[in-house]
């Protein structure tokens, strides 16, 4: 299993960016795939995950800024960030639970500041 994210970067608040996740080694339109994120000094949470019919549940504090789709075809995902804040400032991972193992990304950054 091997999951690459890209996309990350230095934006201005109130900027976007978009994420993808490239994933390999296992079935992917029958996982779940979800975007983490861990900043400094806070714990992991979940940004957005992805079920296999397309519905997606966000953290509560999305709040409508963050958009996340798949491509079968492709076995990718992509999280579109608008309205970034300063506190959205982290490493963001890519995670699907396969083969009862949590597999994760090495994470691609993303730095909010003026």
């Amino acid at each position: 299993v091997k999951l690459v994210e890209s996309g990350g970067g230095m934006v201005q608040p109130g900027g976007s960016l978009k994420l993808s996740c490239a994933t390999s080694g296992f079935i992917f339109d029958l996982f779940p795939v979800a975007f983490y994120r861990l900043a400094a000094g806070k714990q992991r949470e979940l940004v957005a995950q992805i079920f296999r019919d397309g519905s997606v549940r966000y953290g509560d504090f999305v709040k409508g800024r963050f958009s996340m789709t798949r491509n079968n075809a492709e076995s990718t995902v992509t999280l579109q960030m608008n309205k970034l804040e300063p506190e959205d400032t982290a490493l963001y991972l890519c995670n699907v639970f396969v083969q009862a193992t949590h597999r994760w990304g090495r994470g691609t950054r993303v730095t909010v500041s003026s």
